[in-house]
């Protein structure tokens, strides 16, 4: 029987990785990429452009997925963004732009999908957070985006404990730094091998949802920042 795990954000960094290790392992791939800025993940098995900060438009495509799909073993929410700027730098514009790439891009897909769980009785939500959403004093000059990376893992800890007695799972992943080409030219004189590599946490993401016993984990995968 095909296992099913949508990726979104599935042409990223982090999403190719996840992406590579899932197929590896035999899962049927639904790749979710934003309009007019993906391009085709050749290792998944189905791709859709979605905006999945989009309401309507994350809806739009459940409807279809019921249509093609039915059953559905994992989610993984890749879709994020980044920002600098502390208080006095940061205005509610940049504050609802990170609420958006960051924790709407996850919500809406919980949203539809986890009457979709409770109904088949089984599923798990793979999240990613970040390191200053756990660890305030790591959040200097990022206001928008740890406030927003804590309200994803308030998410998933409130899908935990509405299906704590169920076989359905919400983990968290915390990154430190990605190790990503993009990350390395923003930081050159940074020692690259003390950071998280993509690989690293799609190998975590695929013992999660392999390991049953697990339930509602945070993940710190923080290599040695």
């Amino acid at each position: 029987m095909s296992r099913n795990i949508i990726i979104t954000g599935a042409g990223g960094n982090l999403g190719s990785a996840v992406v590579e290790k899932f197929k590896r392992e035999g899962y049927h791939i639904i790749a979710l990429l934003h309009p007019g800025r993906g391009h085709l993940v050749e290792e998944a098995d189905d791709s859709y452009e979605v905006d999945v900060t989009d309401e309507k438009a994350v809806a739009e495509f459940i409807k279809e997925y019921h249509l093609q799909y039915g059953s559905l073993d994992a989610l993984a929410f890749l879709v994020g963004g980044f920002a600098m700027g502390g208080i006095e730098e940061t205005s509610q514009a940049d504050l609802e732009k990170m609420f958006s790439l960051n924790f709407f891009s996850a919500f809406h897909l919980v949203k539809g999908f986890l009457p979709v769980m409770k109904k088949q009785d089984k599923g798990t939500f793979l999240f990613v957070g970040a390191k200053p959403a756990l660890q305030i004093e790591s959040a200097g000059g990022t206001l928008a985006y740890s406030l927003s990376k804590k309200l994803v893992i308030s998410l998933a800890e409130i899908v935990g404990e509405e299906t704590k007695n169920t076989p359905i799972r919400a983990h968290v992943f915390v990154p430190s730094i990605i190790d990503t080409p993009p990350n390395r030219e923003s930081m050159p004189d940074a020692d690259f091998s003390k950071w998280v590599r993509a690989d690293e946490i799609a190998e975590a993401m695929h013992y999660a949802v392999n390991m049953h016993a697990l339930r509602n984990m945070t993940f710190k995968l923080y290599g040695e920042v």
